[in-house]
């Protein structure tokens, strides 16, 4: 079980991501709605995984994620986009991030993203949902 920080400035988003994570057997560790409040909640609550918003307010996730691996390189973050944010994508990959995720976000694509980084998740919980040829990346 993996506890998990999701950011993201829409409360609706936040809602559905930390339904997906609980139905996937996850835990909340928390949830922020901009940059600032992620890199607090992270250093509070050293969660093991974040869902991080790329466009947000205050300070956006690519910010947000050079501050976080200043003092936290352990923890893996998965960006949340659009489509046409090809160019942000790879900036917060470059950040330090461990991969995205496309909205619409649901259930098998977050799990599909959380076992591409956990592949030793992936293979001790035999996850349905996973599609065997993301694990042999």
């Amino acid at each position: 079980m993996l506890n998990i920080l999701v950011v993201d400035d829409s409360l609706i988003i936040r809602k559905n991501i930390k339904k997906y994570i609980t139905n996937l057997g996850h835990a909340i560790a928390g949830e922020a709605k901009n940059g600032s409040m992620a890199i607090e909640q992270c250093k509070e609550l050293n969660p093991d995984l974040i869902t991080m918003d790329i466009t947000m307010p205050d300070m956006d996730g690519i910010e947000a994620v050079k501050k976080i691996r200043e003092f936290n390189t352990e923890v893996n973050i998965i960006m949340v986009t659009s489509h046409g944010q090809e160019e942000m994508v790879v900036s917060s990959l470059k950040a330090g991030a461990q991969g995205y995720l496309l909205k619409p976000i649901n259930e098998e694509k977050l799990s599909q993203s959380i076992s591409n980084i956990y592949e030793d998740y992936a293979e001790e919980f035999g996850d349905e949902l996973l599609d065997d040829e993301l694990l042999d990346d």
